[in-house]
């Protein structure tokens, strides 16, 4: 007996469902490779093996090791950017240094929720390649532009000298860097809390500090 119209539609959509499952088990897979074994050392086989995927299905879905590696590192920022997005909207009529501290706070709670994100993120990934670096560029430049409007919102509030803060975001996104890496390095690990008030400190103290 022939399949109806809607079979083949319910079929269809069983199909990208095994497809969408098989896609986050490799990226489950990688996350957790590229963070325990490190990403020069993690083999392709290794990761269809613990994905429960063939070969074939690897590269149905990414081009290479390093198309994974990429995707990875960009849903890490892209979560933690989403998670500051929203409380920035809900900060629109605070202080200019409570919307610093209270983003960093979400953004530090984003990264922190999974200690292999800065272990990806900050170790494993940077110098990979050309492709990776133009990336991590990207979301440094990003990150380093948020973070110059918000010490320029200070100023102009009269809660920070007025100054060029260009140099210092770059600096604060450098320091951000070191703090989370060592966070993930260090055993036992380090409070997330402790982590997250470091950093605003670092960041008032720096934005704050005489022109």
């Amino acid at each position: 007996m022939g399949q109806g119209p809607h079979s083949r539609m319910y079929r269809g959509v069983d199909t990208e469902q095994r497809r969408a499952e098989r896609r986050e088990r490799l990226l489950e897979a990688a996350l957790d490779e590229f963070t325990t074994r490190g990403y020069h050392k993690t083999k392709i086989a290794d990761l269809c093996a613990r994905a429960g995927v063939s070969t074939r299905n690897f590269y149905e879905k990414f081009a290479s090791k390093e198309a994974l590696l990429l995707e990875l590192h960009a849903h890490i920022n892209t979560v933690a950017m989403k998670r500051m997005l929203p409380v920035l909207e809900s900060l629109a009529d605070a202080d200019a240094l409570t919307r610093i501290t209270t983003l960093l706070d979400a953004f530090v709670a984003a990264v922190t929720s999974d200690p292999r994100y800065p272990r990806l993120n900050y170790v494993e990934a940077p110098g990979i390649s050309q492709a990776m670096e133009r990336q991590h560029r990207d979301w440094f430049t990003r990150y380093t532009d948020f973070i110059e409007a918000e010490c320029d919102r200070a100023a102009a509030a009269g809660l920070a000298p007025k100054r060029d803060y260009h140099l210092t975001a770059i600096a604060l996104v450098g320091a951000m860097t070191g703090i989370l890496r060592e966070w993930q390095a260090h055993d036992p690990p380090l409070p997330a809390g402790a982590v997250a008030t470091e950093i605003r400190e670092v960041f008032i103290a720096a934005i704050t500090r005489p022109a």
